[in-house]
Formats: C-alpha cells, sequence, structure tokens
C-alpha cells in the first residue's frame, strides 16, 4: 500500500467512526454525499492507466474542473491590526488554536475551496517549497470552508503536509473576522495573511482575480522582510 492509499484508508477508517455523531440534516447529507463521491470515483478509476493509477488520476482532477473567476469583493485587514484570534479543527479534525502558533510568523493561506483548478496549483506550489518556507521559521497554514472530509481526502491526494483548517461551521466565520468573505459565493477571497511572532498583522495580500495566485518570489521577499526585523525569528540558511 502508497503512502497515499495508506492515508486516504485511515481517513476512511476515522470517517466511519465520526459520522454517527454528526446531527442528521442537510450537513450531514452534504458529507455523505461528498463521501460516496470520493469513494465511487476512486473505484471508477481502480486498475491505473497513464498517470501512475487511480491517486494519480484523482490528484489531476482539478485539469478537468470548471474555471474559478471572479474579481475581489474584499480588501482584508490592514498591517498594524493584532490577528483575531481563532479555533479551527485541521484535517484531521484536531483543534488548532492561532494565539498557540505565537513565537515566530505564521502564514495564513485564505483559499476559496479544495480540489478546485487555482486552490490546487497554490498549495501543490507551497508544498514543494515547503523547505523554504521552514527555514524562514514560518508556520503555513491553509483555510477554506471545506468539512475536514474534503480536507482530509484532498491533502492525501495531493501530499500536502501542512495544517488545512476547516472555517465550516459557523461557514466563514474566520474568514469574515479577517475580512476577506464573499457572501454571494459562499467562500473566501484568495488571500494571504503574514502573523508576526506577537500575533499582528505584518503582510497581507488579497489576490485581484480569484484564480489570480501570488508570485512565491513576492512572497518570500515579503517574508524576508518580517524574519529579519524580528529578532525571535531564525535567520534564514545560506543555501
Amino acid at each position: 500500500m502508497t503512502t497515499v492509499s495508506r492515508a486516504v484508508h485511515e481517513l476512511e477508517q476515522r470517517f466511519a467512526q465520526l459520522a454517527p455523531e454528526i446531527p442528521d440534516g442537510a450537513e450531514k447529507e452534504a458529507l455523505s454525499v461528498l463521501h460516496g463521491l470520493i469513494l465511487e470515483t476512486r473505484r471508477e478509476l481502480s486498475g491505473g492507466g497513464a498517470g501512475g493509477g487511480a491517486d494519480a488520476q484523482v490528484a489531476d482532477l482539478w485539469k478537468t474542473a470548471p474555471a474559478m473567476e471572479g474579481a475581489a469583493v474584499s480588501e482584508g485587514l490592514p498591517v498594524g491590526e493584532m490577528a483575531p484570534d481563532f479555533e479551527l479543527p485541521d484535517e484531521t479534525g484536531q483543534p488548532v488554536r492561532l494565539r498557540h502558533l505565537r513565537g515566530r510568523p505564521t502564514l495564513l493561506v485564505f483559499y476559496p475551496l479544495d480540489w478546485s483548478p487555482g486552490c490546487s496549483q497554490q498549495l501543490d506550489l507551497y508544498q514543494q517549497e515547503i523547505e523554504e518556507f521552514e527555514r524562514r521559521g514560518v508556520q503555513l497554514i491553509g483555510i477554506s470552508v471545506d468539512s475536514i472530509y474534503s480536507h482530509g481526502a484532498w491533502a492525501a491526494a495531493r501530499g500536502i503536509s501542512f495544517p488545512l483548517l476547516s472555517d465550516f461551521q459557523p461557514k466563514g466565520e474566520v474568514a469574515r473576522r479577517y475580512g476577506v468573505w464573499r457572501e454571494k459565493d459562499g467562500f473566501s477571497d484568495r488571500a494571504l495573511f503574514l502573523i508576526d511572532a506577537d500575533g499582528r498583522i505584518a503582510w497581507q495580500h488579497v489576490s485581484p482575480q480569484l484564480h489570480h495566485i501570488p508570485d512565491i518570489y513576492d512572497l518570500f521577499d515579503e517574508l524576508d522582510k518580517v524574519t529579519a526585523s524580528d529578532p525571535q525569528t531564525p535567520e534564514p540558511a545560506v543555501a
């Protein structure tokens, strides 16, 4: 069994354990539909073929997904404000509280939805460059309105190792606090907030278009400015 297959199997077991605890209603039905869709997709793609088998084909579904477009509708909280505290579950259901991450910079990555084209490309890029974030001492946190089950399956399919937090209930509450909620669409704008070691917003960026992925080199330049001015953050290692 591959690492990805093992992770998916563990998520299946976790879903089976938690499903009875979800109150009956539309949300439970929606989660069950999503769960069934993922299972049926894996069954249909089982047997492999070009691209490395079912796991690889599931990971590539974003390439044929509908485009996500639209201008930004928000500006986000300004630099200099204290970052609003929050507690959200990660893809394993474990709670993550922002104030418990103080002591080194944290990059909050608000993105619209799992499985969508732009979000798949953006988080893939950050995963590929994870060592660059780590050597700068920056904690990377993804946030969207997707459920923990969607996050878990998506992280397994894409090989994402950093936490993905579920802003699912109350839906979009944290995105609202940071001023990046799209009320009409039911998800957030694509936005970045760099929180310094003391919990203050040191830099932020809201993509002007939903499909626009911030330039990774511009992002690293901003991270370097913040980490260089923070005596608690270790200086980036010289390559």
